[in-house]
């Protein structure tokens, strides 16, 4: 008897879950194309707006007119190429460790750090609400996985304190929470762990190129250069390219070259990608203007919903606008969508049941009128109510 997929579907369906997409016509920025109509658009990683800024297309243009397109292999076979080898250098200098090691993709540099240093006879200990290739990384390492509550120094502390009988303790966090927006408690955390002599990773996927001064992300943030053993980070976000990588010494790098299968049995990335990732950091090195303006935004949008409401937390880029039930969250985003706003509705498993959100993502390209519209919007669907109106 076959499997009845369409029966699996429908039930997606009924539960609103049901996924579909929306086709992007054009490129990648404040307003996109969609079945000819314009969209603005607050549901991008593209922080700083440079996915479509002129320096990395024609640093992409120039290297696939010198070196291809394709890599034809694995790094380790024959794909390792003079821009990967650039760009790792590029990495470990900006991420203040002695190396660092692209993957295709930050899922996969999540997945191969954390089986490659991890397994049976091991414990790894990570936040709730971490994204989903940590949680999946740990469970395919084979240690033993244990979670604290979110942001939960204590409960961290509590685990660790009954972590001895294991041969190896890793504790990983995001350092930037993808759906809440909010950041985890680093100093706290470096403190317990070292106490533990617990090795230490953070995932730094959205907080590389938005926090700190030259966009280091938390360790630039916190003043924690050279305390974290592990960082994990993303060259499609901010960076505005694609690709994930983790940097660390040089005995882990050399160690993850060896033993990371998501690093091992796959084609290695695009000489093109590596050169608009080099061009992305150059870019925020050089002048850190597009940083400055992304937390101007954050501040605007921060002072503009406090007009209505405390509810709503505004600790970065990420602006998490929790519904409730997903048939809820999916006809406000269809209202927004009606009004030429695009804020896809955010469900399960994505977030816990009962906390479908819309997740607004601001840019460095917005303006302050851009952002002025989406509050209107929010009160003319009637999400948002003036405070003196409460």
């Amino acid at each position: 008897m076959g499997i009845d997929f369409a029966k699996e579907l429908k039930t997606l369906e009924d539960h609103a879950l049901l996924r579909e997409f929306r086709t992007i016509e054009g490129s990648q920025g404040t307003y996109i194309q969609i079945n000819g109509n314009s969209y603005l658009s607050f549901c991008s990683n593209n922080y700083l707006g440079l996915a479509n800024h002129p320096k990395i297309k024609q640093a992409t243009i120039d290297t696939i007119n010198q070196y291809g397109w394709g890599t034809g292999a694995s790094r380790l076979v024959s794909g390792n190429m003079t821009l990967h080898q650039k760009l790792e250098k590029k990495i470990a200098e900006f991420k203040c460790t002695e190396a660092a090691l692209l993957f295709p993709t930050g899922y996969m540099a999540n997945l191969g750090a954390i089986s490659t240093i991890v397994s049976k006879g091991d414990i790894v200990i990570g936040d709730k609400l971490n994204h989903a290739s940590i949680v999946d990384g740990c469970r395919q390492s084979g240690a033993m996985f244990r979670i604290y509550p979110h942001n939960s120094v204590n409960q961290l502390e509590s685990l660790l304190q009954k972590s001895s009988i294991y041969r190896r303790r890793l504790v990983v966090t995001d350092s930037l929470f993808s759906m809440d927006g909010d950041t985890a408690p680093l100093p706290e955390i470096v403190n317990i762990a070292k106490r533990y002599d617990a090795i230490i990773m953070i995932d730094d996927a959205h907080a590389t190129g938005v926090f700190g001064k030259y966009g280091k992300g938390m360790i630039e943030h916190y003043g924690l250069e050279g305390k974290i053993d592990i960082i994990m980070g993303s060259l499609s976000k901010a960076i505005g390219s694609i690709g994930g990588f983790i940097a660390g010494s040089k005995c882990l790098i050399d160690l993850l070259k060896n033993k990371a299968r998501p690093f091992i049995y796959t084609t290695a990335l695009p000489p093109a990608a590596c050169a608009a990732s080099l061009a992305g950091l150059n870019l925020i090195q050089e002048d850190t203007s597009l940083i400055d303006k992304l937390w101007k935004n954050i501040n605007f949008l921060r002072s503009r919903l406090s007009e209505f409401t405390n509810n709503i937390s505004v600790q970065s880029p990420i602006i998490s606008i929790i519904v409730g039930s997903s048939d809820d969250t999916l006809n406000l985003s269809a209202k927004l969508y009606e009004d030429g706003i695009l804020i896809p509705a955010i469900r399960p498993p994505t977030v816990p049941t009962g906390t479908s959100r819309l997740r607004v993502s601001l840019m460095a390209t917005h303006s302050e009128d851009d952002i002025d519209r989406l509050i209107a919007v929010l009160k003319n669907v009637g999400f948002l109510t003036h405070k003196n109106k409460l």
